[in-house]
């Protein structure tokens, strides 16, 4: 049973925060693997529809329907959900891992900046701002990018903005009913454009299995864990928090995709995991006190 208040209560959902963050990194760099299987398409496909099926079944939320006011914002988090996942694989398929969770987090980054109070916050802001800098391949490299690949990356960071505001909401109707309800509806969304790339799949036990690993690394785990996160967590932390990401996504593509770090790279990730730290010992303690009190 979780402790319900003390130091081992507010460390709970930073706990979980982490661990979606790290099993989503290492989920996408092995669905990037699947690509020439199946393409991104194909994969986002089968990562949510086999992640709702382990979700419907686990958590059964028909048991406990959400009540009807919040219906409508569980629609709007599954659709904003199934396209976020959907346009980030594809830039994945276009440009490396980290390129594309580091101008994903434009999404991120905008609601910690929007949803600031104090100055030290920018301080944090700011220095996520110079390590995402730092990620981007700008002296003298972009040309070798994908542009389309970058468009994509980006308009998954808007989803993804969307998807935190949304899934605050969300996360009204209970975290397992929001996680499964939602994933079953961002599935429903990418499955009419997926399901023909998704059926070689079907045919190939390895490739289900594969399939299923990511739908647990990328899905199952991380979405359970960032709705739970997402009631008791404000919105400010969450979004600077988020910051490791392109971290995380950096090392996963250098163990997963051989994708090598160099030395701008690695100052990079000193800066944001900096940001990090900082927002987590300046937060407001009485604003995440009153979140805690509000989404028991």
């Amino acid at each position: 049973m979780l402790p319900r208040s003390g130091p081992a209560a507010r460390a709970i959902p930073f706990a979980a925060l982490g661990l979606s963050i790290v099993s989503v990194q290492f989920g996408a760099a092995i669905a990037k693997q699947l690509f020439p299987v199946v393409g991104a398409v194909g994969t986002t496909t089968l990562r949510q529809s086999i992640a709702a099926i382990v979700l419907l079944l686990l958590f059964r939320p028909w048991r406990n329907l959400p009540p009807q006011k919040t219906w409508l914002t569980l629609c709007g988090y599954g659709v904003v959900l199934g396209l976020m996942n959907l346009v980030f694989y594809m830039a994945l398929d276009r440009v490396p891992l980290g390129i594309a969770v580091a101008i994903e987090f434009t999404g991120p980054l905008a609601i910690a900046t929007l949803s600031s109070r104090h100055w030290i916050d920018l301080l944090w802001v700011a220095m996520v701002i110079f390590g995402l800098l730092a990620l981007l391949p700008l002296a003298g490299a972009t040309q070798n990018l994908d542009l389309l690949g970058m468009a994509l990356a980006l308009a998954a960071g808007v989803c993804w903005a969307l998807y935190i505001v949304l899934g605050r909401g969300a996360s009204a109707a209970g975290t397992t009913q929001a996680t499964a309800i939602g994933m079953t509806i961002a599935a429903l969304v990418v499955l009419p454009v997926g399901a023909v790339p998704a059926l070689p799949a079907l045919h190939n036990p390895s490739v289900l299995f594969a399939a299923t690993a990511i739908a647990v690394l990328s899905s199952v785990i991380p979405y359970t864990c960032e709705m739970y996160a997402l009631g008791r967590i404000p919105v400010r932390v969450f979004g600077i928090l988020m910051s490791i990401e392109p971290v995380v996504a950096a090392l996963a593509g250098w163990i997963f995709l051989h994708e090598a770090l160099t030395a701008r790279q690695i100052l990079a990730i000193a800066a944001i995991v900096a940001a990090s730290i900082g927002t987590t010992l300046t937060m407001d303690r009485g604003s995440i006190a009153q979140d805690m009190k509000d989404h028991p």
